[in-house]
């Protein structure tokens, strides 16, 4: 590769000179400070949330960045070798601290990269890979750039390294977005209440467990006055989808779009069960491969041990719980009525609670995560990234595992158009719920896909609507 394409353009400067030798700025340089920069974006972008939940760890992130946009200035400035060893070794500090939390679990938790992963589950994998490759770039710009090199056309350099670059950008783009939430703030909320004399008829965040040291929110969305019988309230636990690694609880924002809340019939459904008295609770929890599999299950659970153990602050029946969700939140909401304490999925806080539910709703969730060999590429790549190609993982992860003739009653929903999880998952899952003598309603959709909000469809949204609301206040209220 030429001189330009490395972006050490052949150092220059008179023979004899103390003058240290620079660097042309060519692009493959240009492309190292550009990764360095959006690694450094992507993990400043939550600082708040990391501050809040361990400030040595707030301040460790602040001091590395201060010290990547320092040292990247400097090379901006005046490329020189020293300049650009310094730079690199800065990027390679942040991958180191990245490999000692997330791959080698050493350095004491909470782990600093859970908050920007909230909204997508490997952001922090995006973050690693851009400042890698600026450890490289720099790193071989200092050393390559003390040797003569042959020069070619600085258009053939930038051609040869433009696909660097352009993964370098889309890198940066999706994980400043993701890490952020598009810019509104990812992480734990600042704005967290205590679970108790919550304001009727509105929304309220609690956080609701601390797994390793991560807070996790829940929205609680409680009845008007006119709306409650004045005994204790029925709930319903709302999980998002997004293919087991996107989305989060947010009705606004990007985590809102990946995690399809419209598919899902969230808004409407929610004011329907809050004009019929319920307490509706819609959950963040850790997505992998950030928080590998149990971490998912094991915070919806934990999601229903903190409504139990606060149930008289919220005025819940804790024999009154359900669970819904669309998509991969439906995979979860059905584990939830089914993997029970021999399952293994209990872990952390309110463990004096019982984490079982009394009714699930499941809208086209995946029942068997190893049936997906002839699934969209995309959805192949999701479960890849999210689950890994263990069988008995997935096995694990299946709701059609865990099917006894003592789970709740169930509400099952899918699209005869769906093509990422096909129609079959449901079809069979309930079969084998009324197999084992389990109260089951399966509908079909017809005319709509990945979503129960297909305008056209057959039931209607707002029959479907009706139809949820029905079955839980029929099996709840």
């Amino acid at each position: 590769m030429s001189d330009a394409a490395l972006g050490t353009g052949a150092f220059s400067g008179p023979i004899g000179n103390a003058e240290p030798a620079t660097a042309k700025r060519g692009p493959l340089l240009i492309t190292a400070l550009s990764a360095a920069s959006g690694g450094t974006a992507i993990y400043l972008a939550p600082l708040a949330a990391v501050w809040r939940m361990s400030w040595p760890y707030g301040l460790l992130f602040l001091a590395l960045g201060a010290a990547q946009l320092g040292t990247g200035a400097g090379v901006l400035a005046r490329p020189v070798p020293r300049r650009l060893l310094f730079a690199a070794t800065a990027a390679l500090v942040v991958v180191t601290l990245w490999a000692l939390t997330r791959l080698a679990g050493i350095l004491p938790g909470p782990d600093p990269w859970m908050p920007g992963n909230s909204v997508i589950g490997f952001t922090d994998y995006v973050c690693a890979g851009l400042e890698g490759i600026a450890v490289a770039g720099l790193a071989g710009a200092a050393v390559l750039g003390l040797r003569p090199q042959r020069r070619l056309r600085r258009a053939t350099a930038t051609a040869a390294v433009a696909p660097l670059t352009l993964v370098v950008l889309l890198g940066s783009f999706v994980g400043v977005a993701a890490a952020s939430d598009g810019l509104a703030g990812a992480g734990s909320p600042a704005d967290a209440v205590e679970p108790s004399n919550l304001p009727a008829g509105q929304r309220s965040t609690v956080e609701y467990c601390r797994p390793d040291g991560m807070p996790l929110a829940m929205d609680l969305y409680m009845p008007s006055t006119a709306a409650r019988t004045g005994g204790p309230m029925p709930a319903v636990v709302y999980i998002h989808g997004g293919g087991t690694i996107l989305g989060d609880r947010k009705t606004t924002g990007l985590g809102a779009k990946l995690a399809n809340h419209e598919g899902a019939l969230f808004t409407p459904l929610r004011r329907q069960l809050n004009a019929r008295g319920f307490v509706v609770a819609s959950i963040d929890y850790r997505m992998p491969p950030g928080a590998p599999w149990p971490a998912s299950i094991q915070d919806a659970k934990c999601a229903v041990r903190f409504l139990r153990a606060h149930t008289a602050a919220l005025g819940i029946d804790a024999d009154r719980i359900g669970a819904w969700g669309g998509s991969g939140g439906g995979q979860l909401a059905s584990l939830l009525g089914l993997a029970g304490p021999g399952a293994g999925f209990d872990d952390g806080q309110y463990l004096d609670q019982s984490s079982t539910v009394q009714a699930v709703v499941d809208m086209f969730g995946p029942a068997d995560l190893n049936d997906f060999d002839d699934a969209p590429p995309f959805i192949r790549l999701c479960l890849a990234i999210g689950v890994g190609d263990s069988a008995e993982t997935r096995r694990a992860m299946s709701p059609n595992t865990y099917v006894t003739a003592n789970s709740p009653p169930f509400l099952v929903l899918h699209g005869d158009r769906d093509e990422d999880v096909f129609p079959r998952h449901s079809f069979g899952f309930a079969k084998r719920l009324r197999a084992a003598g389990v109260p089951t309603t399966l509908i079909e959709v017809h005319g709509t896909g990945h979503t129960l909000d297909t305008p056209g469809q057959r039931p209607s949204p707002q029959q479907l609507t009706d139809t949820v609301t029905a079955f839980l206040v029929n099996t709840l209220g």
